[in-house]
């Protein structure tokens, strides 16, 4: 497992061009590659919690977090090729703070990984929805290098 975090930086502006009142803001980011097998969304939620935590969010939006989280990353797995890799951009200031959750991924296998395929039918099918529900924004693209960015926007938290 890599990790790496960056917290805060200063100084900066918002992804969205805001900033404090002071002319400043905190951006934090924090990267976590997985093992591309099935205890990965568990291990993503293990290592972000108390990330999030640090960055000041509520229970309440950890766990928002966390289940947005917890679907892209079973998404990479289940439905896509290696390297999973979870990165979460946030942006704090005095009027508002932002959480991005970013999963890249190796792009589409041919087929669901076994261990999904044998999953019974009604546990599949409802991670779009729930991350949509949650999110601000949704939405995905391909890097130059060709991995696949699936990300979520959490807003205004």
């Amino acid at each position: 497992m890599y990790v790496t975090e960056n917290t805060p930086r200063s100084g900066g502006s918002a992804g969205n061009g805001a900033s404090g009142q002071n002319g400043t803001d905190d951006r934090r980011d924090f990267d976590l590659l997985l093992q591309h097998e099935p205890l990965a969304p568990a291990t993503a939620r293990h290592e972000v919690r108390p990330i999030l935590a640090s960055w000041g969010l509520t229970e309440e939006q950890i766990y928002d977090a966390l289940l947005i989280i917890s679907e892209l990353v079973t998404n990479a797995v289940t439905h896509a090729l290696p390297p999973v890799v979870l990165h979460l951009h946030g942006s704090i200031d005095e009027t508002a703070s932002r959480v991005q959750v970013h999963v890249s991924d190796g792009g589409p296998q041919t087929a669901p990984a076994t261990w999904a395929a044998v999953r019974p039918a009604d546990e599949h099918g409802r991670g779009a929805s729930i991350i949509s529900a949650l999110s601000e924004d949704t939405g995905a693209s391909c890097d130059p290098d060709g991995l696949i960015d699936h990300w979520a926007d959490l807003g205004a938290i």
